[in-house]
């Protein structure tokens, strides 16, 4: 079955720096593309960056283009997304995400906080 589990998340001071990994597992990861997001609590869900699957094309939200980094390793079957210079406005439940089979699968989540 398809497994997504986040890690890396924790507690970082404005502009500091935090790498968030996601494991894959239960299909030929390297051919989908994956996405992490993110959601606050009383917000809508946000789509922060992707990763395609063939040649690893990325896009990120504004909020977080040149600040954040997704990229992804086939071998290890794992995404990641490295946030630099991060921000109170970041902080929230960051997950992952790939649509496999018609299906759209997530993680659990990690929780991002940033504060003084």
């Amino acid at each position: 079955q398809v497994q997504l589990e986040e890690s890396g998340g924790g507690l970082v001071q404005p502009g500091g720096s935090l790498r968030l990994s996601c494991a894959a597992s239960g299909f030929a990861f390297s051919l989908y593309a994956m996405t992490w997001y993110r959601r606050a609590p009383g917000k809508e869900r946000d789509l922060v960056a992707r990763i395609g699957g063939f040649r690893g094309d990325t896009n990120y939200a504004d909020s977080v283009k040149d600040r954040f980094t997704i990229s992804r390793d086939n071998a290890k079957k794992t995404v990641y997304l490295q946030m630099n210079s991060l921000k109170p406005e970041d902080t929230a439940l960051y997950y992952c995400s790939a649509s496999v089979g018609g299906n759209n699968y997530w993680g659990q989540g990690t929780q991002v906080t940033v504060s003084s």
